[in-house]
């Protein structure tokens, strides 16, 4: 197995080398490094898209059954992914720092290890978000939600706790491999799986009957394929074979070390997703309400759906940090971060000119409304620049994962957007009467603590003292 396997071996002849820093392009950036990054993100990018469309599905079904029904669905969705998709995202992130540096510095023995504990500590978390989601129906009319939408809701929140645990397992795994630079096979068991979702789906709902909750459990069952289809490959195929040395009581030795990274990662994860999902909740405090929801809605969606393609580029930043830090090549760790950062700054050039020019023909996707269209145009500016910024700390947040930097992360979030974001969005909003656009302006603040605290965190970074760490504990398992 190759030390730097996202790039194979990258020794060069000197006339090579030369030959990359004589061009115009190679003056801008390393291409070899920015074409395998690309390489690497494009299918992340896919993959992501898929699993996040599993869901999506089965709230579009649930539309067609009713105006009830999808406003329970949507309700559901966004309860299941705040109090558990999202922190169980998050705990999977300290894998990135474990199992990449390990394999960065040859201890492959480790991963499968780390990956077991992994497994352990979110079997338990899952366990205790699923108590959550049984009192689904009490928690949400405690927050004053309409009570036939809460009993919708907890209708197709219920059927998923079973999935919340194949979920979790499938994060692992997914970490487990990507680590690895394995990602072309996650594209088409991700492909799969989605196309298995929408005919199952289709069968449960329209076929046999099933409502809401055939919707809803037609997503347990995906994630269970989906995660017994990839824990199949890793076990049956021989490429892991040095990774993956059979499930260990060993593995209990590591839950510990694995929390502690896993623990920030996870509140890293959800302080910015609840922050999202709390101007929502924020904006349907504001005069004309339905307008005011309706829009943070869709600058919401917009965002996520552009962090998607910004968590590809994260990804690649986080597996080719942490693994040429476990292999000492420090140069090529910050070489890496260089090149990550150029290619999400024309990222987020991308996304201004497509959203300053299309932006009316984007919103009236969501909705059909003229009033929402225009005010959409409106606050389109602000938006470019929040996924500009969103676009750069993806990225530096991937850093983050890749060196183990999981509790300044999640410091950074919390200082970013509960200290200055949401009081700042409130603020813009009610004391000035700027409503939509003072909560939009609000978060924009927020999201410029977070990129700028990252870039210092990341430009002060002793990297040889990681890298020497690493070694040390290389050195200590008898590996040259």
């Amino acid at each position: 197995m190759s030390s730097a396997p996202l790039l194979g071996s990258r020794a060069a002849d000197g006339h090579q080398q030369e030959r990359r820093r004589s061009s115009w392009l190679g003056r801008v950036v390393d291409a070899e490094e920015a074409c395998a990054q690309l390489r690497f993100s494009a299918p992340m990018i896919l993959m992501n898209m898929f699993y996040y469309g599993i869901p999506l599905v089965s709230v579009m079904f649930s539309g067609h059954l009713g105006d009830v029904q999808l406003a329970g669905a949507t309700l559901g969705n966004s309860w299941v992914t705040v109090t558990g998709l999202a922190f169980v995202i998050g705990l999977s992130g300290g894998l990135e720092t474990l199992c990449g540096q390990a394999y960065g510095a040859g201890l492959y023995g480790k991963l499968g290890l780390y990956l077991q504990s992994s497994l352990i500590m979110s079997t338990v978390a899952s366990s205790l978000v699923s108590v959550l989601w049984v009192f689904t129906e009490p928690l949400l009319l405690l927050l004053r939600q309409e009570p036939r939408v809460s009993r919708a809701a907890a209708a197709f929140v219920r059927p998923q706790i079973p999935g919340l645990f194949a979920f979790a397992f499938l994060q692992c795994l997914l970490r487990y491999l990507q680590m690895q630079s394995v990602v072309l096979p996650l594209v088409a068991f991700s492909a799969a799986s989605f196309a298995f979702h929408v005919a199952l789906t289709h069968l449960l709902v329209n076929v046999l009957g099933l409502g809401l909750a055939g919707a809803s459990a037609a997503v347990s069952v995906t994630l269970w394929v989906a995660c017994l289809m990839l824990l199949a490959y890793v076990l049956r195929s021989e490429e892991f074979s040095e990774t993956w040395k059979g499930f260990s009581a060993e593995a209990f030795r590591y839950v510990l070390p694995t929390a502690k990274l896993a623990a920030p990662s996870a509140v890293m994860v959800c302080f910015e997703y609840w922050a999202f999902e709390l101007l929502v909740l924020v904006a349907g405090l504001l005069p004309n309400s339905t307008v005011s929801t309706s829009l943070v809605a869709i600058c919401t969606s917009t965002e996520s759906i552009a962090y998607m393609i910004t968590y590809g580029f994260g990804a690649a930043a986080s597996t080719r940090v942490s693994n040429e830090i476990g292999a000492g090549n420090v140069d090529k760790a910050k070489n890496a971060v260089s090149v990550t950062m150029k290619l999400s700054v024309l990222l987020g050039i991308s996304f201004v000119v497509l959203l300053a020019f299309g932006h009316g023909l984007w919103a009236s996707l969501f909705s059909g409304s003229a009033v929402i269209v225009s005010e959409f145009a409106t606050i389109a500016p602000l938006v470019i620049i929040s996924i500009v910024l969103d676009s750069a700390q993806g990225v530096l947040s991937g850093v983050a994962r890749g060196c183990g930097w999981q509790h300044l992360a999640a410091l950074t979030n919390l200082v970013a957007f509960y200290f200055i974001g949401m009081p700042l969005a409130i603020f813009f909003a009610f004391k000035l009467k700027l409503n939509t656009m003072g909560l939009w302006a609000g978060l924009i603040c927020g999201l410029v603590c977070q990129a700028c605290s990252l870039v210092v965190i990341t430009v002060r970074t002793k990297w040889s003292k990681i890298a020497e760490a690493i070694q040390e504990e290389k050195a200590s398992y008898g590996i040259a």
